[in-house]
């Protein structure tokens, strides 16, 4: 195991060095110190710049992500020192503020500490920070399993479509503590059309930040098994997915019962498209009301087209898994469709990995 670690954080370090236009002489010696620490402890603790580069490197390779373009904008906290569960949720509070930004959001990971080395592991329970209970009958399908856990320990929605989830941090063995997201951190949008006034009847909203807290970052072999990140919302993964898809809100026909759409009954009318459509057409025009940073599916696109460029200008092939970029609405209007990529993984990353409420 330790063998493979050296290799591992060998590779990653030495392509750091080279890509930051480091000296070779100064990589050898951090190349030593670190299976100096490896052969004394097993493992071996990344400087923050290390961190930093490993971090932006990780959404770089992001194969199933379209908004790549601005990895190097990525914002990192650096919490690997935090112990307690009050800590770690105090943390969590501060990277909202700080993506919120007064909705112009800004994309930050938050790292704490790393799952080797002889410490307790810490993990986040929650799929996103910002997310929806499910109920058998109410809210987001997605989360119905999770909330009856955080039921079970003793957090009580209001019953809603829209009861947002309590955070869940857990410590090695001990009991996971919960606490519900802060007043300042519910930052929602509420969804109306521009022009079809019944939408408001439906009572929609949404969340405005998504900050993904389930995946591993895996850099240079080390695993950090909680490290929230955030980037900005893509239209369509609300419109055309969150409340769009059968097994989540699957809202489409409200959404045409309030357009006035004749021939529901017949997919050949193609009602779903209209209603698809005004349903996405509502989530922009909200958060742009709003004043929160949001992106249609074409300029999504286009800003990875660029991120195609610079990558090849940079001597990198440019890695992706097609059925995740092409957007899930007009998806041949892009150009992503029309091209393919290696689905190769690279490291840095990030993995998924088991909820630690399904052991």
């Amino acid at each position: 195991m330790e063998k493979q670690l050296w290799q591992k954080a060998k590779e990653f370090i030495t392509g750091f060095y080279k890509e930051t236009g480091k000296n070779k002489h100064a990589a050898k010696e951090r190349l030593q110190l670190i299976h100096d620490e490896i052969e004394q402890t097993g493992t071996y603790t990344h400087t923050f710049e290390e961190l930093e580069y490993g971090a932006r490197a990780a959404w770089r390779n992001s194969n199933r992500c379209i908004g790549r373009l601005f990895w190097q904008t990525l914002h990192i906290f650096d919490e690997r020192k935090a112990k307690t569960e009050e800590e770690v949720l105090k943390a969590l509070e501060r990277h909202v503020v700080f993506a919120h930004n007064e909705g112009k959001i800004r994309p930050a990971i938050t790292v704490f500490r790393q799952s080797t080395g002889g410490q307790e592991e810490l993990r986040i329970w929650n799929h996103q920070l910002l997310r929806y209970a499910g109920y058998e009958n109410k809210g987001d399908p997605h989360s119905r399993s999770f909330t009856k856990k955080c039921e079970a320990l003793g957090w009580q929605g209001a019953g809603s479509d829209f009861d947002l989830l309590p955070w869940v941090v857990q410590i090695g063995n001990q009991e996971p503590v919960w606490k519900d997201v802060p007043d300042h951190c519910r930052i929602e949008v509420r969804l109306f059309h521009p022009f079809i006034q019944a939408f408001k009847t439906l009572q929609l909203k949404w969340y405005a930040i998504p900050i993904i807290s389930d995946m591993r970052l895996e850099i240079g072999g080390i695993e950090y098994k909680a490290a929230p990140f955030n980037g900005w919302y893509m239209g369509t993964e609300i419109g055309a997915r969150n409340l769009a898809d059968e097994s989540r809100y699957n809202k489409l026909s409200a959404v045409a019962d309030c357009m006035g759409l004749d021939g529901t009954a017949h997919a050949s009318t193609l009602w779903k498209d209209r209603a698809l459509i005004e349903l996405n057409a509502a989530v922009l025009h909200s958060f742009k009301e709003a004043g929160l940073t949001i992106v249609d599916h074409h300029t999504a696109a286009r800003q990875h087209r660029i991120f195609e460029q610079n990558e090849e200008a940079a001597g990198r092939g440019v890695t992706g898994d097609w059925t995740w970029l092409i957007p899930p609405v007009s998806p041949a209007a892009t150009h992503i469709f029309h091209r393919s990529y290696e689905n190769t993984v690279l490291s840095p990353n990030f993995f998924y990995q088991k909820a630690p409420y399904k052991k």
